[in-house]
């Protein structure tokens, strides 16, 4: 049938309930939300003289839940109005309206016997042919339908979210041997396309596939510590961004979702797996034993392996857990000597064989974490799962590694894994040494045509992992030889069908000069003998903007003209992209700040990720856009000012937007802030993004692209809202609210975009707001304040306000 999911009723609204209905109301989505009626009254309702029939008491909790998902930071909504979507209601008034609900899902609290009763009251209600899903961690699947109707059973799964909802991309699901396929295919499908998730068919065995090994890695990480004698600072600093895991890492984490989560998944392990060859892993430690005793669940009860605490001064101070006497001190900084050789190794693939190879303790570490998880994945196909592909996908989606198991080991290389293994005593399954044997080196491979293949066991062969095609993969062009040119800082990629990519690889994609010289390449690459550019990379984060290194030593050095070339070289590709013959588009995600979101405001359209916090927070370094961002905005703000609002308003409106350096919490925020526009789009699903924009590249060429003329009637408003700005501006100041440095910045920002001290409001250029952004930025970095902000940012990453 033509499944279509207008509406879903989500059951239970703890944690996990809320923020699964707040992410379906971010899509679009009207939701149901009910949980239990309270049997009896708070003292408040009381007081008022409530009735445990009312429905302000009977909604009480379902409603409290919601308020504190909509609360809580970071917020489980990609805007506060998109919970207008939900509705709320009880188990006893409202179970019944679910006959109108093309998707039930349940999130109880994790007993059988309370799922199954619930269940069979659903059954009472529920349309026939509707979805039914259960939100389980832990409990077998196929246990909760028994009793239930064939239909109730054909269209039953699991479906096992990660918290958060909105911001961890797993999506385990499990089906019961009665589920009919065709469900199966369309909760993957929809789960990719519609919510956004690495979606990955998981068999009903215990924990599934995520949690069975990510929990395993964690206590076996607890068993090496102990080996090895290592502290948890220790620790942490080796299970961090140097091997593409959280920069919680291993406690830290574990303190975030609570230890007693851990010890609970941990024990229903030790107890479900009789025959799991590493079933003692899953035993807790004694320490860990105590701390449940003493309630150290982390940071619910205020401490766990770590605990924050007011020091002699006055500040705070963390202190960390010893193992072995469970008394807090002070956390200790840590160094190893194989840490310190990865340092100038910025590729995660290319870091591990360094690593396993350390001599110190740090290389002890590694080689019996390694060998532990990679026999340990092997043995698990296929009894959680027939491909070894799906591991890789549930550890990268559901605990935020960079890199699975496998991708991990074929790093390394799979032969000098086997070795580590062989000499930290363990084993891997034989089908390894049978891969090895038969020719086949690595777990993973790409094909001629740029697509990345696993190894599968059943037929002993390579297949493509299925799904690929609909994303574009750029490390497995590169390894195609799809790369047209590059320099240190960008490449210029070829996407297929007429269409080139731009990638940045410089730190944290900061707009350098390679990066703009990559850009002006591309644009004129693709003019010559292609249809359209997309700009676009995978890295976590788009761009954190310009490098302020290099403005920060030109000033330092007085080199005003290096700094006025260097700010005219930036805007002169912005308008080189924006005024090019081929359609550009913008691949905002992550971070896209400053200059990031300076050159996405120069592109056609923008495809944008629904995860992208996006902003110009040049003020908070004493600056102002320059890179055509400043003036950007002004048009965008003047292209309105037919819609009926008062032009000052809206005028101040973009001002405070620029002013406060707002960035979006979301791609839809984006939109309110003027950041994006009509016509832009929002993928939710990151990997979609870049093949959506070479989409929309193929788009806007097919319909006929001409290139467009710079604009030299755009309204500015002249000394009569410059009177407005710099008036505004000295109140905040009289009113304490902002620094001596702030006014003088806030005063340039408003002559650029009032288009100077005209006596009259007049029609100006592009070019004319570019040479006063240009000139008002060149002005602020002469500043003894500005420096100093700049200077903060640069060796702490925080802005000093002064």
């Amino acid at each position: 049938m033509n499944r279509t999911i207008k509406k879903v009723a989500v059951l239970g609204s703890g944690v996990m309930g809320s923020r699964i209905a707040c992410h379906f109301a971010n899509i679009g989505v009207q939701v149901l939300l009910l949980d239990i009626a309270p049997k009896e009254l708070t003292p408040d309702e009381e007081k008022k003289g409530l009735k445990l029939d009312a429905p302000a008491v009977k909604n009480r909790i379902v409603n409290s839940s919601l308020q504190a998902a909509i609360a809580s930071n970071p917020s489980p909504l990609y805007r506060k109005a998109d919970a207008s979507r939900i509705k709320t209601g009880n188990f006893d008034d409202n179970l019944k309206n679910i006959a109108q609900y093309d998707w039930t899902i349940e999130v109880v609290v994790e007993r059988l016997d309370i799922k199954k009763s619930l269940f069979e009251r659903v059954e009472q209600f529920r349309k026939p042919g509707t979805l039914i899903t259960s939100n389980t961690s832990g409990i077998p699947i196929h246990l909760m339908t028994e009793g239930r109707s064939e239909d109730f059973k054909k269209h039953f799964c699991g479906t096992h979210f990660f918290n958060p909802p909105r911001y961890l991309k797993l999506l385990e699901i499990i089906p019961t041997p009665d589920t009919d396929p065709a469900i199966v295919d369309f909760l993957l499908h929809y789960g990719d396309l519609y919510l956004g998730k690495t979606t990955v068919l998981a068999k009903d065995t215990p924990a599934f596939i995520a949690n069975r090994v990510g929990v395993f890695a964690i206590m076996d990480v607890l068993q090496v510590m102990q080996e090895l004698g290592l502290t948890v600072e220790e620790v942490d600093k080796l299970t961090g961004p140097v091997i593409g895991h959280a920069k919680s890492a291993t406690f830290r984490t574990s303190d975030v979702v609570g230890l007693d989560t851990l010890m609970n998944v941990a024990n229903g392990l030790a107890q479900g797996l009789p025959n799991d060859e590493a079933k003692a892993v899953f035993q807790l430690p004694d320490f860990l034993k105590k701390m449940g005793e003493n309630k150290w669940l982390g940071d619910k009860t205020k401490q766990g392996f770590y605990k924050k605490v007011t020091g002699a001064n006055g500040k705070s101070e963390i202190l960390a857990l010893d193992l072995n006497t469970l008394e807090y001190k002070p956390s200790q900084k840590v160094k190893f000597a194989t840490l310190e050789a990865t340092k100038p190794i910025e590729k995660l693939a290319d870091r591990f064989k360094v690593l396993a190879a350390g001599k110190d303790k740090a290389g002890a570490f590694y080689r019996k974490m390694f060998a532990g998880l990679f026999a340990y994945v092997t043995n698990r196909i296929p009894e959680i799962t027939d491909s070894l592909y799906k591991i890789d996908d549930a550890l990268r989606a559901g605990f935020g590694w960079e890199l699975g198991p496998f991708e991990t080991w074929d790093a390394l290389g799979v032969e000098r894994g086997l070795e580590l293994l062989q000499a930290e005593g363990k084993e891997a399954a034989d089908w390894v040494r049978e891969m090895l044997d038969a020719g086949n080196t690595s777990f993973y491979q790409v094909n001629k045509q740029g697509v990345k293949q696993y190894y599968d066991l059943e037929s002993k062969s390579y297949k493509a992992i299925p799904g690929v095609e609909n994303f574009v993969i750029l490390d497995n062009l590169r390894a195609t030889g799809k790369v047209l040119w590059k320099n240190a800082g960008a490449s210029v990629i070829d996407l297929g069908d007429g269409i080139l990519n731009v990638e940045f690889h410089s730190k944290m994609n900061t707009l350098g000069s390679d990066v703009i010289q990559g850009l002006l390449k591309g644009v004129e690459l693709a003019e010559k003998d292609f249809r359209g550019l997309v700009v676009g990379n995978d890295a976590p984060n788009f761009s954190a903007g310009a490098n302020l290194g290099l403005v920060y030593m030109f000033a330092l050095e007085q080199e005003y003209d290096e700094i006025n070339m260097m700010i005219a070289q930036f805007q002169q590709a912005m308008m080189r992209m924006r005024y090019s013959s081929i359609p550009v588009v913008g691949t905002p995600h992550g971070l896209t700040l400053g200059g990031g979101c300076e050159l996405n405001l120069h592109c056609d359209r923008v495809v944008a990720s629904a995860e992208t916090y996006m902003g110009l927070v040049e003020f908070g370094v004493g600056l102002i856009p320059a890179g055509g961002g400043t003036k950007e905005m002004t048009l965008r703000t003047a292209a309105k000012y037919e819609e009926g609002e008062p032009e000052y308003n809206m005028l101040r409106n973009t001002f405070m937007t620029i002013s406060t350096a707002k960035v979006s919490t979301s791609a839809a925020e984006a939109f309110d802030l003027g950041f994006m526009r009509r016509g832009d789009e929002v993928v939710v699903n990151s990997n979609r993004v870049i093949a959506q924009a070479k989409a929309a590249a193929i788009e806007l060429a097919d319909d006929g692209y001409t290139q467009p003329t710079q604009k030299t009637n755009i309204k500015v408003h002249g000394k009569g809202a410059l009177g407005m700005f710099l008036t505004g501006v000295s109140a905040m100041k009289e009113g304490r609210y902002i620094s001596d440095h702030d006014v003088k910045i806030a005063n340039k920002l408003a002559y650029v975009m009032c288009g100077g001290d005209l006596s009259a409001p007049t029609e100006v250029s592009e070019q004319y707001l570019l040479d006063l952004e240009r000139e008002a930025f060149l002005s602020l970095t002469g500043e003894r304040k500005t420096l100093e902000r700049i200077q903060s940012i640069l060796t702490t990453g925080k802005p000093l306000r002064n």
